[in-house]
């Protein structure tokens, strides 16, 4: 005679409720529900209503006889005994589904024939018992009990990245945060056909590749030091507008090397942009006629004094001189901008959120449209027109937006 362990459903959406937490009817015999299931107040027909009253049935997971049997287990237990007759240690094994025809038979000379208060058994922890008994609600084995817990310096909201957790090395969102959701209700049954035992094992293969690519993600983040971003920031500050593009376009390549090689990589094309600028001058000064340091400094002042217009009339009668630019390094979503938006902001005295939004509306536009022409930017933001063309400038620049081949 064959005994198997009854796999519980839950009655609206099916999903296998045996091994997790549930809610059982007290009004209704057989009406069993998932929590979300629950929680949403579903009915999956006949007699049984979303206000009956309920009971919550745990997983009661705590030791209470030995340390490696749960008392969910331990009540399975006593059912296979009941059910599937005294020494019938195979169909125990099966009726429990966690544990073997051997661990049954010991676990029953143990706990109970060799008991030095038999016929009662003796509990695993007494102290336990009494908090159990107490309704402290222990879940987990009995060393879950000393789990040290974690200060107030892991919690997401004390650090300058928020969501990350320097205590566990995690993140609040993780890469491919919903990664778990595919195997958190994977159970594998010895009686799985072989069919269904090779798709759990797929999908087990694909969630260990998304973890793959999760760690792969963290490690390139710490060891760059990339959560260190406000001093990474003032670093990237104290370079050259044109080096600091170079930078920004070398990023895609650093998960390909080393932090020194990739360090020492920007540093070998900025100081090969910096020659090669140099040469151009000389070349420059070679076609001018120039031969002497003295004279280069003098060619280049009078350029300099060319390449700058004179005021109009009309500047010199305003006398208003342009507004200061805005101090943000302390503005909420500074972080998710670059260093070239930080300072066109800054010029333009925009705080981070209205520009991010700004941004979202110009290439949400742009998208749609496939081209954007300054004039229908300026329709779009109801701001400042010459603050929109900055930033219509701007996104030009960047290569976010382009114009119709002929914009007016």
């Amino acid at each position: 005679m064959s005994f198997q362990r009854r796999t519980r459903l839950c009655d609206a959406c099916q999903a296998n409720i045996t091994n997790a937490v549930r809610i059982k009817c007290a009004v209704c015999d057989d009406a069993e529900y998932c929590v979300d299931c629950f929680a949403q107040g579903k009915e999956a027909g006949g007699t049984h209503k979303a206000t009956h009253d309920y009971r919550v049935m745990d997983r009661l997971s705590f030791p209470i006889l030995e340390s490696d049997w749960g008392a969910d287990e331990e009540l399975l237990f006593v059912e296979g005994l009941k059910t599937c007759g005294m020494g019938n240690w195979a169909a125990i094994a099966d009726h429990i589904g966690t544990k073997t025809k051997e661990q049954c038979e010991s676990h029953y000379l143990n706990a109970f024939i060799n008991s030095p208060n038999w016929p009662l058994p003796v509990p695993y922890d007494a102290d336990m018992a009494a908090d159990v008994a107490g309704g402290y609600g222990h879940v987990g084995r009995c060393e879950q009990r000393h789990q040290k817990t974690h200060t107030s310096s892991s919690q997401p909201s004390n650090h300058e990245i928020v969501g990350y957790m320097p205590g566990r090395l995690e993140f609040e969102q993780e890469c491919e945060n919903e990664a778990e959701n595919s195997v958190k209700d994977l159970v594998f049954y010895e009686d799985d056909a072989d069919e269904d035992m090779e798709l759990k094992i797929t999908l087990l293969n694909i969630y260990n590749a998304k973890l793959d690519r999760r760690e792969a993600r963290k490690k390139l983040i710490l060891e760059r030091g990339l959560l260190e971003y406000r001093k990474n920031q003032a670093n990237e500050r104290k370079l050259a507008k044109e080096d600091r593009d170079l930078l920004n376009r070398c990023k895609v390549f650093a998960k390909m090397m080393t932090k020194e090689d990739f360090d020492e990589f920007v540093e070998g094309l900025i100081n090969e942009r910096r020659i090669r600028r140099r040469i151009a001058e000389l070349q420059e000064y070679r076609q001018n006629g120039i031969r002497t340091e003295s004279a280069a400094a003098a060619y280049e002042r009078q350029k300099e004094q060319r390449a700058t217009p004179p005021p109009s009339a009309s500047q010199k009668g305003m006398g208003r001189k342009p507004a200061n630019p805005l101090d943000i390094t302390e503005a909420d979503g500074i972080h998710l901008l670059s260093i070239d938006e930080q300072e066109l902001c800054s010029a333009l005295r925009i705080l981070p959120k209205p520009y991010l939004v700004i941004k979202e509306t110009i290439l949400n536009e742009y998208t749609r449209r496939g081209t954007l022409r300054r004039r229908q930017a300026r329709e779009l933001i109801k701001i400042d027109v010459n603050k929109t063309s900055r930033i219509y400038d701007f996104f030009m620049k960047m290569g976010w937006i382009r114009a119709p081949v002929k914009d007016p």
